[in-house]
């Protein structure tokens, strides 16, 4: 009876649909049937494999980004009911319906809830978001790594660079050039390693560059909403105090 009922349960999607970078967004209605511990990525396949709209009538499919199901790869980020977050790991029974779908608008869209982050990685190629060695041999094994620091720079190693936390953040839109909290971080990240603390003041150089720094209005979305809890205000609290060091060994030239 129970597995009767399932089957005729129905579920229903509100989907913010783009044809193409230039195309008017549009909404389109998508009834697929329940199954029990769905998330919203299998949804969307049965929607691929199906593609009818609750009207009845053939569609095209619509087009997502997903790779590794298990929230680790950051593909699959996207705006579901209202809320910046991944899609592998929101379950349809935790979510009201009609459960809405659309793309992140911090980020150009390319199609459907398709977007270009290209952003992004350029904000992190800007701060030099990396570990500089030289050559192809063997160096041999690097400095270590105090335990206390390892333990808080893995937390901020978990970054996916999936995009919520720049969605989330009121000051990274399309007026400005704040390079958002996550490359914030990962300079705090690669600045404490022991390699990477040879080009930390590149690394600060960057974020006094316009875009940098000062674009953070402190508004702490970012850290509410990361899918992986990385404490993203206090990386940029730590940048700040980092940054304001720079500034005076700048101005008294030390």
């Amino acid at each position: 009876m129970a597995e009767a009922v399932a089957q005729s349960k129905k579920i229903k999607f509100i989907v913010t649909r783009q044809d193409a970078p230039d195309a008017q967004p549009y909404t389109e209605e998508f009834e697929i049937p329940y199954r029990p511990n769905m998330n919203v990525i299998s949804a969307l396949m049965e929607i691929q494999r199906n593609p009818i709209n609750s009207g009845g009538k053939d569609t095209s499919p619509v087009c997502w980004e997903s790779n590794c199901l298990e929230e680790v790869c950051g593909a699959c980020s996207m705006v579901i009911n209202g809320k910046p977050r991944q899609a592998c790991t929101a379950l349809v029974d935790k979510l009201e319906q009609p459960i809405s779908l659309a793309p992140m608008k911090t980020f150009p869209i390319v199609r459907d809830l398709v977007i270009n982050r290209e952003r992004m990685f350029d904000a992190l190629k800007r701060v030099k978001a990396w570990i500089p060695i030289d050559g192809t041999y063997d160096l041999g094994p690097g400095p270590r790594m105090a335990e206390t620091k390892r333990q808080w720079a893995y937390e901020l190693s978990k970054c996916m660079t999936c995009g919520v936390c720049l969605e989330a953040c009121p000051n990274v839109n399309d007026k400005t050039s704040f390079i958002g909290p996550a490359p914030i971080s990962q300079v705090r990240l690669f600045n404490a390693h022991p390699t990477g603390e040879m080009n930390q003041d590149e690394r600060l150089e960057a974020l006094l560059d316009d875009g940098g720094i000062e674009g953070c209005g402190n508004s702490q979305n970012c850290v509410r909403s990361c899918p992986k809890e990385i404490p993203l205000t206090t990386s940029i609290a730590e940048m700040n105090k980092d940054t304001t060091k720079l500034m005076f060994k700048r101005w008294f030239k030390m």
